[in-house]
C-alpha cells in the first residue's frame, strides 16, 4: 500500500505537468485536483480567457481521462447530452445511442445557459452516475467527474441553476486574471499560431480511486469535527451559537444556511486540502483554506443583504476570522 509520501510525489506529478500549460494557476488546479480526489463536482466562474477550458482538457491528458465538452446553449436537448434512442426500421428494433456525457471527464461549457430539461438530465448524471434514455438506464464511466463553467457578467439567454443542481457541486471556483508576470509568461509560450499545449499522461484513472481511498484514511480530530460543525451551524439563521456570540451573528444577511451536504463536503474537500499537502491528518488551516469554496454556492443572501451590497464571500471571510479556532 502507498504511504502518503507517494500519493503526494505522485499528485506532485500532476501539478508539474498541468504547470507547464497552466501558468500562474497553482490554486485552480489545487482546487480541481480537490474534486478529483473527492469524488465531487466543480462549478468554475470566470471572464471568457482565464483557460478554464484549457484547464480541462490539460487535466483530462495529464490523468490519461476519456474527455468530452459540451458548449451548452438554450436550444440543447437532454438527448444531445446523454443520447437517444434509434429505431432501425430493417429489424424494427431500436438501439441506445450514447451521447457526449458517457466520458471521465466532462466540461460544461457556459452550464447555464442550458433549459431546466437539461439541467434535470445533468442533474441525475452528477448525483447517481447514471442516466436514463427511454426504458433504460446506465452507468456512466468510472470516474466520472464534471467541470461546468459560467460566465459572471452575462445574463441574456441564461437559465438560473437549480438549487439543487448547485448544492451536488462540492466546490465553485472563482477563477481570476493572472498578475502582470504570469501574463508575461503566457504570452511568451501562447502567442503563437500553434502554441504547445500537449501533456504527458502521469497518472491513469485507476490510481485516482486509489488516492480517492487515501482520502478516507486522512485523519480528522474530533476538535476539527466540532470546528466545521460550528462554521456549518454559524451559516444558520436562527444559529443558537449567534445569541451568544453577536460578532458571529450572520443571521440578517442570510437567507438560507448550508445543508448537511455542506458538512460532508467540507470534511471531505479538507482531508484531500490536507493530502494535497502531503500530511495524513487535518489541520484547521485546511478547513479555512478550502471552506469559502465549499460554501459560497450553498449560502443565499437576504434582501438585507444584498440591499447593503454585501457579498457571500465577505460574510464567510467574517465567519472565518471571528470564528475561534481550535
Amino acid at each position: 500500500m502507498a504511504t502518503t509520501g507517494q500519493h503526494t510525489e505522485a499528485l506532485g506529478r500532476v501539478r508539474d505537468e498541468l504547470a507547464r500549460v497552466l501558468v500562474g494557476q497553482r490554486s485552480f488546479v489545487d482546487r480541481l485536483l480537490v474534486g478529483l480526489l473527492t469524488g465531487g463536482h466543480v462549478l468554475i466562474e470566470g471572464v471568457p480567457g482565464l483557460a478554464k477550458t484549457l484547464a480541462a482538457r490539460t487535466l483530462a491528458s495529464t490523468i490519461d481521462a476519456r474527455f468530452q465538452r459540451v458548449q451548452f446553449t438554450p436550444d440543447l436537448l437532454p438527448a444531445d447530452l446523454i443520447g437517444t434512442e434509434v429505431y432501425h426500421p430493417k429489424t424494427g428494433e431500436f438501439s441506445i445511442r450514447e451521447g457526449p456525457i458517457f466520458t471521465q471527464l466532462l466540461l460544461a461549457d457556459e452550464i447555464n445557459r442550458a433549459p431546466a430539461k437539461v439541467q434535470s438530465a445533468l442533474l441525475e448524471a452528477m448525483q447517481e452516475r447514471q442516466v436514463t434514455i427511454g426504458p433504460e438506464t446506465r452507468s456512466l464511466p468510472k470516474p466520472f467527474f464534471v467541470m461546468a463553467t459560467q460566465n459572471p457578467i452575462e445574463h441574456e439567454g441564461t437559465y438560473p441553476l437549480p438549487e439543487a443542481q448547485v448544492d451536488r457541486f462540492l466546490l465553485k471556483i472563482l477563477v481570476d486574471y493572472p498578475d502582470r508576470a504570469d501574463e508575461r509568461i503566457i504570452l511568451d509560450r501562447m502567442a503563437s499560431t500553434a502554441p504547445e499545449t500537449n501533456v504527458d499522461a502521469v497518472m491513469s484513472p485507476e490510481t485516482i480511486f486509489e488516492l480517492r481511498r487515501a482520502v478516507d484514511e486522512v485523519h480528522l480530530d474530533e476538535k476539527i469535527r466540532e470546528y466545521v460543525l460550528d462554521i456549518i451551524a454559524t451559516t444558520r439563521p436562527g444559529n443558537p451559537r449567534a445569541e451568544n456570540e453577536s460578532s458571529l451573528d450572520l443571521g440578517p444577511w442570510l437567507e438560507l444556511g448550508a445543508s448537511p451536504r455542506a458538512s460532508v463536503a467540507l470534511v471531505l474537500a479538507a482531508k484531500a486540502w490536507a493530502l494535497l499537502d502531503g500530511r495524513d491528518y487535518v489541520v484547521p488551516h485546511d478547513v479555512k483554506e478550502i471552506a469559502p469554496d465549499v460554501l459560497r454556492h450553498r449560502l443565499l443572501l437576504s434582501f438585507e443583504a444584498e440591499a447593503e451590497e454585501m457579498t457571500v464571500d465577505r460574510l464567510l471571510q467574517r465567519l472565518l476570522e471571528d470564528l475561534p479556532v481550535p
